[in-house]
């Protein structure tokens, strides 16, 4: 019998959103690895924040659950604690964790809490027609900042290798093959595990020419083991280059090996 991780929920993304290409590399991730007996979808849970991603949860037919504006990280991290054999995956956007909740996303990966992080990141608040998060580029014209964003973008893969995070990984959501084998690697991680995803918002911010131009898979010899190659790896988005792939992945005790 086939499965159907469907639900009924009418998809109110607007048309085209990249948000949908996420969720359909999500659930072709999950009912790859039920087949393959490497996750019981009972044990699976899924939750999200708010904005534009939160509406995920709507759409998977999986255990869901929606958290509070930047609090999605520390709901994962207590269900996880609670009964460690559940396999936990959150989806937050770059304004819900990285400007509402930044705190609580890098204390997760600080700790090594033994969760999955798929980051929408499509650099504004999109739910609220575009204003600037902490990932938006210099000089964005949005509501809040109609002369230009004057400050520098955080770099979330750099920022969160730094925090301690123990896989992190970097791709496009257009790829909807390399994102689904990226976020199984990320699922199958025993520890904090970060996936930024590319996901331009078509409505407000549309840099899908942008980034076509500028993306590249890093090479297969790449060695995810070693935290200097990550790093240079992770820090080396430019204005003509934005690098995809796993940039690093260790195995390190995890923050809910403390209470076991």
């Amino acid at each position: 019998m086939a499965m159907d991780l469907t639900t009924d929920a009418k998809n109110t993304w607007c048309p085209g959103c990249p948000n949908s290409q996420i969720l359909v590399a999500f659930r072709m991730a999950v009912e790859e690895m039920v087949k393959k007996d490497e996750l019981e979808l009972h044990n699976l849970v899924a939750g999200a924040g708010v904005g534009c991603h939160g509406k995920i949860s709507d759409y998977l037919e999986v255990n869901t659950f929606n958290s509070l504006h930047g609090r999605i990280i520390p709901t994962l991290t207590g269900i996880k604690l609670a009964n460690p054999k559940l396999q936990v995956v959150g989806f937050s956007g770059d304004g819900d964790s990285f400007s509402e909740g930044f705190n609580h996303i890098s204390n997760a990966a600080r700790t090594n809490s033994n969760i999955t992080v798929f980051l929408h990141n499509n650099q504004v608040f999109a739910l609220t027609t575009g204003q600037a998060t902490r990932l938006t580029p210099k000089g964005f014209k949005g509501g809040t900042t109609p002369d230009g964003s004057f400050n520098e973008p955080i770099n979330p893969a750099f920022v969160m290798l730094a925090l301690g995070a123990t896989f992190v990984a970097r791709t496009y959501a257009g790829d909807i093959k390399k994102t689904k084998a990226i976020m199984q690697a990320a699922m199958r991680h025993e520890g904090f595990a970060f996936v930024d995803i590319i996901q331009p918002c078509l409505t407000f911010f549309d840099t899908r020419d942008y980034f076509k131009k500028r993306m590249y898979w890093i090479d297969e010899k790449h060695n995810a083991g070693r935290f200097d190659s990550a790093l240079k790896v992770a820090r080396s988005v430019s204005d003509e280059k934005v690098p995809l792939g796993i940039f690093y992945q260790v195995k390190k005790p995890t923050f809910e090996s403390n209470f076991a």
